[in-house]
């Protein structure tokens, strides 16, 4: 086969061009990348070969050698690992093989030094390779395979892919060094960059190649030591390389369980969210390994989907070592391994929560993490009650993040609901008219802007007895709420004469609106618009409808009218003296456009609504 040119994928050169123009502080972590790579490809080989063993018999000791060529000016990281054929070649070094494609090139910041950060992360650590090389070449020959490839590239836009012959299985990466950049092909360099970065993973790395190579890692499973030998330098860097983060661990946990099943985990909650947390997928990025051999990463049914922020590893002795990936999902030892880590990360979690000196490092963690926490709320009944003392809100007290017990400990004498409003966003929901009523008499409102939201309020339904209600369903019920401020009956259109008005409205409006009434809620707005308690909530209505989920048409709504605003009073005046009815008719549909539009709904016939407005404008000039 001739050599073949290819061209890389539009995002893989953009990324290369920001590798190759970086002026980033610590280009040691190239190593790091190539390292971890072979590990897992490492890895990978030693699960193929539990049902495979012909596939590693020709060399059945796993490692990682670090060859350095002065003469040539050349590093090679070689791995005997699963290696690559070239299929492999085109999908993994041509391209961003991941959904995270488009994610990461929207987190690009045009800073060289932040973008190259952010390499490792999205799991493209091979072109880092770029920071210290003018050249790259690969030879990699798949196990289980008889042919060899070459791939090589300047990283300027093309590589080209060709056979080649007498090649071992595995990965060898040969960097042809730029100028400058010779102390990566020193021993004591490269030994001290694999201490620093790459000391914990379980498969030896050699300098040298031949027998007399020298071990440059302790390789053993960082997990498998005692806490006291394992400095907190040590967990981050086994976090940046089992989790291919360059943020911090916000949380750290280690622990070995033991009993009727005895498993080891090293689990990180990460410091900053992962791009890919809201994935349709949902899946974790937590290892399985048993008896220190990597099975695969994110089992199904290991971690709950809520918890999918979780990295690191889990570490079995209690399962058997040929088991298959598709076996392991209905594994009942699995279940019990999943049942103790969730336990045990909502107990640190809720201790976190409730440390008055981690408050600001919680309400991050929060911020980040705490709409998929939610998902737990309506997908496991069994840690409800822990996973409710987590919660925090934004709320119309607006003195930070709030908690369900801070909330009902200052409930209003004579409040038997705990109330919601669920939006996009703080700011708009703040503005909301339906909040007025409730803002007058002084009563906290929780602010609700995850889409979960809508759904485990539903699920959960109350909260120490007491109900979660939105403020924009059925009636307001503050008649019966002590405090603030009620708006004197002189000032408000008595009922009888505010009747004609909304009959009025009925008549005009039709089956447009499910009902017009008097309004218990408003103290500023003229109108507003609210579903009646058996309906629907109107914003969980517009998420559904947004994504083409809404089964039904459209719940018609019910339009509230402020009996104390002057509008609705001259009205009225209008309604009762028999004025035109043709200008109320206006009004009418008027009203209804104006509380659509403060509600965020589209109208369902601007011309109309413009029309009327400048009749209405020209009507009052004229006056």
């Amino acid at each position: 086969m001739t050599e073949e040119r290819l061209s890389f994928q539009a995002e893989v050169s953009r990324l290369l061009d920001i590798v190759a123009h970086s002026l980033y502080s610590e280009k040691e972590v190239f190593l790091r990348e190539l390292v971890s790579n072979a590990s897992d490809a490492c890895d990978r080989l030693r699960y193929a070969a539990l049902t495979q063993p012909e596939l590693s018999a020709d060399d059945p000791n796993l490692k990682v050698r670090l060859i350095a060529d002065k003469d040539a000016r050349t590093l090679t990281v070689a791995d005997n690992g699963i290696g690559m054929n070239r299929e492999d070649l085109v999908e993994n070094l041509g391209t961003i093989a991941r959904s995270g494609t488009a994610a990461f090139m929207r987190q690009l910041t045009g800073d060289s030094k932040k973008d190259v950060s952010l390499i490792g992360q999205f799991g493209v650590g091979f072109y880092s390779a770029f920071m210290v090389a003018e050249r790259v070449e690969v030879l990699t020959r798949k196990a289980g395979e008889a042919q060899g490839w070459r791939w090589e590239s300047d990283g300027k836009g093309e590589f080209t892919i060709a056979e080649a012959g007498d090649v071992a299985r595995g990965t060898r990466v040969v960097l042809h060094l730029r100028e400058g950049d010779d102390e990566y092909l020193e021993e004591h360099r490269l030994g001290a960059i694999v201490r620093k970065y790459s000391d914990h993973i379980a498969i030896p790395i050699l300098f040298g190649d031949g027998e007399d190579a020298n071990a440059l890692n302790s390789a053993s499973a960082l997990w498998m030591r005692s806490k006291n030998e394992i400095t907190p330098e040590q967990y981050t860097e086994f976090y940046h390389h089992v989790g291919h983060s360059f943020d911090d661990p916000w949380l750290t946990l280690h622990w070995r369980a033991e009993g009727a099943i005895e498993y080891t985990n090293l689990l990180f909650v990460p410091t900053s969210k992962p791009f890919d947390l809201f994935d349709p997928k949902r899946a974790h990025r937590v290892k399985l390994y048993v008896k220190r051999v990597f099975i695969t990463e994110g089992t199904e049914g290991l971690v709950p989907p809520y918890l999918r922020f979780l990295k690191g590893v889990v570490d079995t002795e209690d399962l058997p070592l040929n088991i298959s990936r598709e076996m392991l999902q209905h594994n009942p030892m699995l279940a019990k391994i999943r049942a103790g880590i969730t336990r045990r990360i909502l107990s640190e979690l809720n201790k976190k929560a409730k440390d008055e000196e981690s408050a600001s490092e919680y309400a991050t963690f929060w911020e980040n993490f705490g709409a998929v926490l939610k998902e737990g709320l309506y997908e496991d009944f069994e840690h409800r009650d822990e996973l409710l003392k987590l919660l925090r809100f934004r709320t119309t007290a607006g003195d930070g993040w709030v908690s369900l017990e801070d909330y009902a400990g200052r409930m209003k004498e004579g409040q038997e609901a705990i109330f919601t409003i669920a939006g996009d966003d703080v700011d708009s929901l703040l503005k909301s008219p339906q909040l007025e009523g409730f803002r007058a008499k002084g009563v906290e409102v929780l602010l609700l802007t995850d889409p979960v939201d809508e759904f485990w309020v539903q699920a959960v339904g109350q909260y120490k007895e007491k109900p979660f209600k939105s403020v924009t369903r059925g009636g307001a019920d503050l008649g019966k709420i002590q405090g603030g401020e009620d708006k004197p009956e002189a000032e408000k259109v008595p009922e009888g004469d505010l009747a004609s008005l909304i009959a009025l409205f009925k008549l005009t409006l039709g089956d447009t609106v499910k009902d017009v009434r008097s309004s218990e809620r408003l103290t500023d707005s003229p109108v507003c618009l609210v579903a009646d308690d058996n309906d629907m909530d109107m914003h969980l209505e517009r998420l559904l409808k947004q994504h083409k989920q809404l089964g039904v048409g459209p719940s018609k709504r019910i339009l509230e009218l402020n009996p104390g605003h002057p509008l609705i009073k001259r009205l009225t005046e209008r309604a009762k003296a028999g004025g035109a009815s043709g200008d109320l008719d206006e009004m009418a549909w008027l009203l209804l456009d104006q509380a659509r539009i403060v509600e965020g709904d589209p109208l369902p016939d601007p011309a109309a609504f413009a029309r009327r407005l400048s009749s209405m404008l020209a009507k009052g000039l004229a006056a």
